[in-house]
């Protein structure tokens, strides 16, 4: 019976995640919230990476105790004592290696984006220092007439614009956009989102995985966009969306190329603000990682309680 709630807690987030990523990409209240939204995907991914994990782990140690915390407990005990596999069938054995290797693969996965990532904002930022004239404390100006707006996230973040953005927008779609790149960079809104390209990477195949990867960005977008349009106004913000996008597509302030339409919109229309809907997002996530967490935790407990 304790080992079927045990499996059962660490399955509920990989039976539900797809059904729930596709409900989250769609629903309305995400664009009104997305920060609310953000933290809902965030609990998403990593519950079902530690739901997959703690099942494996649940199967692996089923023949060492009656309940799991014990099991686990027993099998770490047994792994300081050099005899690991002690008590485990070859099914047993399957299921320790796909939690190892599951936890290598993201680690792997994880590190890697990280380094790729910090690599190339480094060059990014070795290039407008080279390329680029100062414009204030963080604005950097490039040459050409192509309208380009983005930020190179570090220590010392730059905000990069081309001349051709300065020509095109006006004093406040200029400000607009300047406080949209600051949001991004002050947020580390690259480091929110680093865990779902490396998700994206280390699984491609998952519907679950490559909905969040499209959507996130978006969602991004938008919290930048709230920062903005505190600064600016909405109408102000709008217009530099549509600017920029209808004549640079993919330069569309730099994190995401889809969504504008729908960032357009929940600027310029009054929706319902939904009051409660943060707090029932952030409720949702916190029981969607409590079952995981607790398979992983007990085995902590269990140690410190009862020890073997």
């Amino acid at each position: 019976m304790f080992w079927l709630v045990a499996a059962g807690v660490a399955l509920v987030p990989l039976v539900l995640g797809g059904r729930a990523a596709k409900a989250l990409a769609g629903a309305a209240w995400a664009r009104r919230h997305p920060r609310a939204a953000l933290v809902l995907w965030q609990a998403i991914g990593l519950a079902g990476g530690l739901g997959a994990v703690g099942v494996g782990l649940v199967a692996a140690v089923a023949p060492l105790a009656a309940a799991f915390p014990h099991g686990m407990h027993t099998f770490l005990h047994q792994v300081l004592d050099g005899r690991a596999l002690d008590g485990l069938g070859p099914a047993h054995a399957l299921a320790l290696a796909w939690s190892a290797g599951l936890l290598a693969w993201l680690a792997a996965c994880t590190i890697r984006t990280a380094v790729r990532t910090v690599a190339e904002q480094r060059r990014q930022r070795t290039l407008v220092d080279v390329l680029a004239d100062g414009h204030g404390d963080d604005v950097y100006v490039l040459p050409g007439a192509e309208p380009v707006a983005y930020c190179v996230p570090g220590r010392r973040a730059r905000i990069v614009l081309s001349r051709g953005a300065l020509d095109l927008l006006d004093r406040t779609e200029l400000d607009a956009v300047l406080a949209h790149e600051r949001a991004h960079a002050r947020g580390r809104h690259d480091l929110s989102l680093m865990p779902f390209v490396a998700l994206a990477r280390a699984f491609p195949w998952l519907p679950a995985v490559r909905i969040a990867r499209r959507a996130v960005p978006v969602l991004l977008e938008m919290i930048a966009d709230d920062r903005a349009r505190r600064v600016s106004g909405d109408t102000a913000l709008a217009r530099a969306i549509v600017l920029m996008s209808t004549t640079t597509p993919e330069a569309a302030f730099g994190l995401a190329e889809e969504g504008v339409v729908h960032r357009v919109e929940r600027l310029l229309t009054r929706g319902r603000a939904g009051r409660w809907t943060p707090a029932a997002a952030y409720a949702a996530a916190v029981v969607l990682l409590s079952g995981p967490l607790a398979v992983l935790v007990a085995p902590v407990v269990c140690g410190m309680f009862w020890p073997v």
